[in-house]
């Protein structure tokens, strides 16, 4: 497996060297590509890798990255805690992040 290191390291390589350009926001029933006005349900994208990163010192800096390809073909990464929590976030998008991120 690939050496990403740091989330910020992770996150330029992805970006630069694998072409996950966009960046998502997990919004109510969806994810969102502002950039693009755009958004997406849980049928209309695929978590391609999931990266955990863990703080050194301090377990609130815990955080998962995902690489993501929707259906149009945008691909982009989206950041988020350890074990998505995020409150008003639908449990169908959760399932789907949660499913990719299982052993």
């Amino acid at each position: 497996m690939k050496d990403y290191g740091t989330l910020s390291e992770a996150i330029n390589k992805l970006k630069l060297e694998e072409g996950y350009k966009y960046d998502f926001n997990l919004i109510d029933e969806y994810l969102e590509l502002k950039s693009e006005k755009e958004k997406y349900t849980a049928d209309e994208f695929e978590v391609d890798k999931v990266l955990r990163f863990e703080g050194m010192s301090n377990p609130d800096d815990n955080s998962i990255l995902y690489a993501i390809t929707t259906s149009n073909g945008r691909k982009g990464v989206l950041t988020d805690g350890y074990g998505v929590s995020g409150g008003q976030v639908s449990q169908t998008i959760l399932d789907k992040l949660h499913r990719e991120t299982r052993p």
